[in-house]
């Protein structure tokens, strides 16, 4: 199985798992002791890194509009479920996330050809 493969399952993988997280009423010691907003941001960087490594066709634009769709949803479906609320802070560590995953990313792609 070639990387680009391994990064796309990889990927849904890690949205699926993002949105049990972000979307559960079970109380996950490990996630509720990070700062919320860690969570975000370590959460957009990784999925931001994933799909560019698996879909590389993909422009900048189309990557960082999907996760923000995706981060928003999430905040949409939170504000439904008890105990949970949309939060435009969230919103904006997602985007962070997303900021600093394009910044690694071509920094990475300058230097390694497996980043291109």
């Amino acid at each position: 199985m070639s990387l680009t493969n391994i990064s796309k399952v990889t990927f849904f993988i890690a949205l699926f798992a993002i949105e049990f997280l972000a979307t559960t009423t079970k109380d996950i010691p490990i996630v509720g002791s990070i700062w919320d907003k860690a969570n975000h941001f370590i959460a957009f960087f990784t999925l931001y890194i994933l799909l560019s490594m698996g879909f590389k066709s993909l422009t900048i634009r189309a990557k960082s509009v999907l996760l923000l769709s995706f981060g928003m949803q999430i905040e949409i479906v939170q504000s439904f479920i008890d105990g949970r609320y949309f939060s435009l802070l969230d919103v904006v560590a997602d985007s962070i996330g997303i900021i600093l995953g394009i910044i690694f990313y071509k920094i990475l792609g300058s230097k390694y050809a497996i980043f291109k």
